[in-house]
């Protein structure tokens, strides 16, 4: 895979683009409020009878403004890169669905176990039904989406990550496409890992998994480790499922910001695209 740059820290600014908040979506089966933003693409407005497909992400508070980040001024720069390639015709162009963490819960709703070496976890089910039974049925109701799994994809990044591979083994039908930056593989003695070696075959499931090599070297033997049971299972290197390692690159909201480029266009390739 091409060279990935690390971008440079980027200042506090607004969000860019066309983003819609919804600052107090409910769920029953949490019994908790968050904030949920979708951005919309460019054309939206102007193509009123067009469907997108849908990118739903977790840690939305790191996705599009800098000054929502958990590091201030740190952020994915989601909003920026996704219309500059939308502009550029280099991937579909597609709704992304920012789900907002619950703070101290965020562990416990993105985790499927207790690890008892961290001393929490084990609310992931129930953050999966979440999405499934509530959110992505809100979503589809309100705005023009391809609704089909084929067209729906679910990332984040360290335990954002392993909830998304997570989701992605438990509702195939749901979510076809899968981003894991730096996912959390160390959970609960690496059971994710665990997870794909027991599946009974492949599921038709595209997946960019990556790791920064500055993040420890367990992190990335942890994270060659699934992608070799990902490519045991019947996963494609390179077509059905993306590795890469980023050189140097740290476990934070920049290095995690110069991938989204690349991950875009490997989830959601503009030759693809559904008129």
């Amino acid at each position: 895979m091409q060279h990935i740059e690390p971008l440079t820290p980027a200042p506090p600014q607004p969000p860019c683009c066309d983003l819609r908040t919804h600052a107090d979506f409910y769920s029953r089966l949490l019994d908790n409020r968050r904030t949920v933003l979708v951005l919309l693409p460019p054309a939206y407005a102007a193509e009123p009878t067009r469907r997108y497909p849908v990118l739903y992400l977790h840690d939305g508070q790191n996705l599009f403004d800098g000054a929502t980040a958990y590091v201030y001024g740190q952020h994915w720069r989601v909003g920026e890169t996704a219309h500059a390639l939308m502009a550029a015709a280099a991937i579909q162009p597609l709704i992304i669905v920012g789900i907002y963490h619950m703070g101290v819960g965020r562990v416990d709703e993105y985790t499927p176990t207790r690890d008892a070496r961290v001393g929490q976890g084990g609310r992931a089910a129930l953050y999966g039904r979440m999405l499934v039974e509530e959110l992505k049925p809100y979503v589809d109701a309100h705005y023009r989406t391809l609704a089909g799994a084929e067209h729906t994809g679910v990332g984040g990044s360290s335990l954002g990550g392993l909830v998304s591979l997570l989701l992605g083994l438990s509702y195939p039908d749901v979510f076809g496409k899968l981003a894991a930056l730096s996912p959390s593989v160390f959970w609960d003695r690496r059971l994710i890992i665990s997870r794909v070696e027991t599946l009974n075959a492949k599921l038709p499931l595209r997946i960019w998994l990556d790791t920064g090599t500055g993040e420890g070297w367990y992190t990335t033997e942890y994270a060659r480790m699934l992608r070799d049971a990902l490519v045991g299972k019947g996963w494609a290197l390179d077509a059905e499922l993306s590795y890469y390692e980023a050189d140097g690159a740290t476990h934070d909201e920049n290095a995690w910001a110069a991938r989204v480029a690349p991950m875009l266009k490997f989830l959601f390739p503009a030759q693809q695209e559904i008129a």
